[in-house]
């Protein structure tokens, strides 16, 4: 399937990367779309407005999301995000821990799942 003609979902809790990897995607002609499910009390709220045709989460520790997005957040707050997020982290096609991964390689796996299983 040509990159322009998927539906690429980016899940994960805030500070994970998902703006950056979407952008890196869109840069290459994959068509992505942020899900903001961990704002979400709808458990399967990523298939119900973006049905993707892959799904992909990624992951990020309490520290490493709050260091990236300076956020003044309790770890209550972070599981409460990862509580929300279950069910997508449950059906996603690809899942990537960004904590040790600088942002070109966490496209590069990315696109090297894309290449591989597409």
């Amino acid at each position: 399937m040509p990159a322009g003609n998927l539906r690429i979902g980016i899940v994960g809790p805030c500070g994970s990367g998902k703006s950056t990897l979407i952008a890196a995607l869109e840069a290459r002609g994959y068509t992505c779309r942020h899900i903001a499910q961990e704002h979400s009390y709808v458990k399967d709220m990523w298939k119900r407005i973006s049905n993707p045709d892959v799904l992909i989460f990624l992951e990020a520790s309490f520290i490493v999301s709050t260091a990236r997005r300076k956020l003044n957040w309790n770890e209550s707050d972070y599981a409460e995000q990862l509580r929300r997020l279950a069910h997508a982290h449950q059906h996603a096609d690809l899942i990537v821990d960004t904590d040790p991964l600088a942002p070109e390689q966490v496209a590069a796996r990315v696109l090297e799942f894309l290449d591989r299983h597409l």
